[in-house]
């Protein structure tokens, strides 16, 4: 397993979505009396991958996961003391390319960093109300680019594939949805809206593991 050149390995992976306010802020928005807040409280992402390796020290990598991202939101209405607050769910999906370097660390680990591009794919728009108020994510596009960069450690076994521990950090070009938040009057039922673009950037923990493939057995499928 030491030897990558040349294998290609299948894996999956679970990527816990970390809220930190340096890449994903808290958003405030709003107009007159009428104010609101989105923030990026959490989610998980999880799929499969493909690894081939170009060489002993680069490798090229994709494969395609969902990500679901969670929002809390919040609305204020300073003239009647309305207030509101739930959390709305959003789905996506990316299928990433990115190129790894290796850099050996011990007999069995490494640390590796990678850099590349992602599309990403919203299949839908969300809505979540409550009683005289109401959030809506509507998407800026079924599709985009985004850029994904990592750096984490990988442990591999003699027979029982690769253990891989690290971070990404995921940045769309442009912005992921448009946030709407709306206060409806309770007298005449009107609604009345505030709203806010959402970059939709966030931050992993990634937990991989790499299916083992022999570097011989790939040599000899080759060859016949």
């Amino acid at each position: 397993m030491n030897a990558q050149r040349g294998v290609t390995t299948f894996g999956m992976h679970a990527k816990p979505v970390i809220p930190f306010d340096f890449f994903d802020p808290l958003v405030e928005f709003g107009t007159g009396a009428l104010n609101g807040t989105m923030e990026l409280t959490g989610g998980f992402g999880f799929g499969m991958l493909v690894r081939h390796g170009i060489s002993n020290t680069f490798s090229f990598e994709t494969g395609i996961s969902q990500i679901r991202r969670g929002y809390a939101w919040q609305l204020v209405n300073d003239t009647n003391g309305f207030a509101a607050d739930d959390r709305i769910r959003y789905i996506g999906y990316e299928i990433p390319v990115t190129g790894l370097v290796f850099v050996r660390l011990g007999e069995r680990s490494y640390m590796n960093a990678s850099l590349g591009a992602s599309l990403d794919m919203y299949p839908s728009d969300a809505v979540r109300e409550v009683v005289d108020a109401r959030a809506f994510m509507s998407r800026s596009g079924w599709a985009q680019f985004g850029l994904n960069g990592n750096l984490g450690f990988e442990y591999r076994t003699e027979r029982s594939g690769i253990i891989y521990l690290g971070a990404t950090y995921h940045r769309a070009f442009g912005d992921m949805a448009q946030a709407t938040l709306t206060w409806f009057s309770p007298r005449t039922g009107l609604p009345s809206n505030i709203s806010t673009p959402l970059a939709g950037s966030y931050l992993t923990l990634d937990l991989r593991y790499l299916f083992h493939e022999d570097p011989n057995r790939e040599r000899v499928r080759k060859n016949k």
